[in-house]
């Protein structure tokens, strides 16, 4: 196995374990390790491919419990930010606005853990977190932070937030795929080694939702805010 098959792999693994685990991440945590033997449109393109892939699976064990109203409201927002969002992945360079977004979640995860501290109505900037989620997620694949400051605030328990994740990030992952393949970033290379990657990802899928039946709400909750934390980091940090 060659360097960039093997990164490929532990990447494509360990971000999709902690992504059944609680609900989001897989791109967070997968990208440090793809970026370092290819270019971030490659990467975002592989991340993109097991999106599409785990996005039924999840859908369809986690429909019930997804808030399909909060959904759709994330849904025209989220399109047209992923457009704008691929289209300064192509033609820009993105690198200040990686570590804007890194600074804001650690705002975020700090905001969190005050004992007390005032409340916090993003309900009524849905559509801006979602046009920034879909900014993000075309840039990097990782919006997911701002989806889950929105997603968090709107649900009651981790269950519904975490299949409300799952189904936000694969309705943005439906419509990054189609912009990707147009514009050339996704090409049939990735997807062959994609299929050699493939069995490693179904094993993450297998091992996170069993560990995740083993864990409480609290400690996901606090998993999910140290993830955060640790993302903010990674992505100030990277170059």
């Amino acid at each position: 196995m060659d360097t960039t098959l093997l990164l490929l792999t532990i990447g494509i693994f360990t971000g999709f374990f902690i992504q059944t685990i609680i609900g989001f991440a897989g791109a967070l945590i997968a990208l440090p390790f793809l970026l370092c033997v290819m270019p971030l449109s490659e990467a975002v393109s592989y991340i993109s491919m097991f999106y599409l892939i785990s996005t039924p699976i999840y859908v369809y064990k986690e429909w019930k419990d997804i808030d399909k109203i909060l959904l759709k409201k994330l849904a025209i927002s989220s399109f047209f930010g992923v457009l704008v969002g691929v289209i300064v992945l192509i033609y820009g360079k993105p690198l200040f606005l990686k570590k804007a977004l890194g600074v804001f979640v650690i705002l975020f995860v700090l905001n969190s853990l005050r004992t007390k501290k005032p409340t916090m109505n993003l309900g009524k900037i849905k559509g801006v977190f979602g046009f920034l989620g879909g900014f993000f997620s075309g840039v990097f694949s990782t919006g997911g932070p701002l989806y889950v400051m929105i997603v968090q605030n709107e649900t009651t328990d981790v269950k519904t937030f975490r299949a409300t994740m799952f189904g936000t990030l694969g309705l943005v992952t439906l419509m990054r795929i189609p912009v990707l393949v147009v514009t050339g970033l996704m090409t049939m290379h990735q997807v062959y080694n994609a299929i050699y990657v493939l069995p490693f990802f179904i094993l993450a899928l297998f091992l996170g939702k069993k560990v995740y039946l083993k864990l409480d709400d609290v400690l996901i909750k606090k998993i999910i805010l140290g993830l955060l934390f640790l993302s903010g980091i990674m992505l100030v940090v990277s170059k």
